[in-house]
């Protein structure tokens, strides 16, 4: 249906004359007359009667009017959903349930007039985050930047936000499950259960680079039955653990008496970047960038330990200050 000749039609039941109707929409009355009768037309139906003071609504123009009115409610919705600062802001998170979303949600307390979208686009590299951002599917990824030998294209910025130190999680009869910390070297040889590291995306790079520097063993190996799965298993076992975030927001029983060790001397961090494409106009961007860029940095007194390709928050090694 041409919303154009029902946004006429409207017009002139609001408006009561077709020459006002024509005023209030800047087109002659002629167009107006035209579009009208078109509208008539399509539907097979007289929709308005001229009268010497106007015009006035028909038995089959009464019935259509709330629908005219919705269609055109309608098409304001379907314009608002994708129109820059009215749509909500969309951004992708490797994980709900990691570090970054809860950035998210400490962003939405702070700005609750805010609308956020936070989408996940599991199992891909950073090389297609941005290109998810450059065909405008999403506004902004946090990701670890840059995947070796890639680079970003033109238009698409990124900026460090987060170096997020890594714990170790091991369960009540682990070597290491009283340890107050331990070096990535004395990981050397012990497994490392990590089943959700898809190859190809950039935190299984970051782990194989770990796996490299430090001689650990990460096996990717078996069914992913998500973290609660992961923690029962390391619960059992007193050969398996894994690396988490202290930041990872995870709740499990009691009796699983689960153990997170820091690691030190040094401290692997996963660098999380801010992407997005410096032509996006979303006003909402500009307000998520600020409060990334005014979050408190935590510096650790120890040395800390990325790839030499991720791009991150501090200079490579840097310490903390006492």
């Amino acid at each position: 249906m041409d919303l154009i000749a029902v946004r006429t039609f409207v017009a002139v039941v609001e408006a009561g004359q077709f020459q006002v109707a024509a005023a209030e929409l800047a087109i002659t009355q002629q167009a107006v007359s035209k579009r009208v009768a078109a509208l008539e037309r399509d539907l097979g139906v007289a929709l308005l009667t001229r009268t010497p003071r106007g015009s006035r609504l028909t038995i089959d123009g009464q019935a259509f009017l709330p629908h005219a009115r919705a269609l055109l409610a309608a098409a304001e919705r379907a314009a608002a959903s994708v129109r820059p600062g009215r749509r909500p802001l969309r951004v992708d998170v490797i994980g709900r349930r990691l570090s970054m979303a809860g950035v998210l949600r400490d962003f939405h307390r702070a700005h609750p007039e805010v609308d956020l979208d936070v989408v996940t686009l599991f199992h891909v590299d950073a090389d297609a985050a941005v290109t998810a951002i450059r065909s405008g599917e999403i506004d902004a990824s946090f990701r670890c930047v840059t995947m070796p030998g890639s680079t970003l294209p033109d238009g698409v910025e990124a900026t460090p936000v987060f170096d997020e130190p890594l714990h170790l999680f091991t369960g009540p009869a682990h070597e290491f499950a009283r340890a107050r910390a331990v070096t990535p070297a004395q990981l050397s040889g012990h497994r490392i259960w990590m089943p959700g590291n898809v190859p190809g995306t950039e935190w299984s790079a970051y782990y194989d680079a770990l796996a490299a520097e430090f001689g650990l063993a990460i096996d990717a190996i078996g069914p992913d039955f998500g973290v609660e799965g992961l923690l029962d298993t390391i619960a059992e076992s007193s050969t398996v653990a894994t690396f988490l975030s202290e930041q990872t927001p995870l709740v499990w029983p009691a009796v699983h008496d689960l153990r997170r060790i820091p690691l030190r001397d040094p401290t692997p961090v996963y660098p999380h970047s801010l992407l997005w494409h410096a032509d996006n106009p979303h006003p909402a961007l500009t307000v998520l960038r600020a409060y990334l860029a005014s979050r408190p940095s935590a510096r650790l007194d120890t040395e800390v330990w990325t790839p030499a390709w991720a791009l991150r928050s501090h200079p490579r090694g840097e310490r903390a200050r006492p």
